[in-house]
């Protein structure tokens, strides 16, 4: 499988799209990066609204969301677990934005809480905190 094309969709969202063969694309990669916390209602609202609206245009049959939605996600004894699992300490407003996307759109959350090793240069690095994908089979060995 090989890259096709990637286009930048807005500052914080980008597509990769992969192709089998023939014209249907066999994969699409979202990368996103939602805004920090302190970064306005309307900023954070606006970055969720295109991530849905991007999602829902690619007829895909596999697509997946990597990125860093700076969400915590549990644990909560709520509905949403049983699509978002408990992966984390507790929940902040981000997260109440990811889990009402996920609600919404039913893809499969692979994880939001991953160890992030320390850098030994002192530089921060921006590691993946988020795989999510429309079926449970790219998302085997995440917990």
């Amino acid at each position: 499988m090989s890259i096709d094309s990637f286009e930048q969709l807005t500052t914080r969202i980008g597509r990769s799209r992969r192709r089998r063969c023939g014209s249907t694309p066999a994969l699409i990669v979202f990368i996103a990066y939602a805004p920090t916390s302190s970064y306005g209602e309307d900023e954070i609202k606006a970055f969720y609204m295109d991530l849905e609206k991007f999602y829902r245009e690619d007829h895909t049959f596999y697509k997946v969301i990597v990125g860093d939605v700076r969400a915590k996600i549990g644990p909560r004894r709520t509905p949403e677990e049983l699509h978002i699992g408990t992966h984390g300490l507790q929940w902040n407003e981000q997260g109440v934005r990811l889990s009402e996307f996920i609600m919404t759109m039913k893809p499969i959350h692979g994880n939001s809480q991953l160890q992030k090793p320390t850098p030994y240069d002192g530089r921060l690095s921006r590691p993946v905190e988020s795989t999510i994908t429309t079926t449970s089979s790219l998302t085997e060995g995440f917990a």
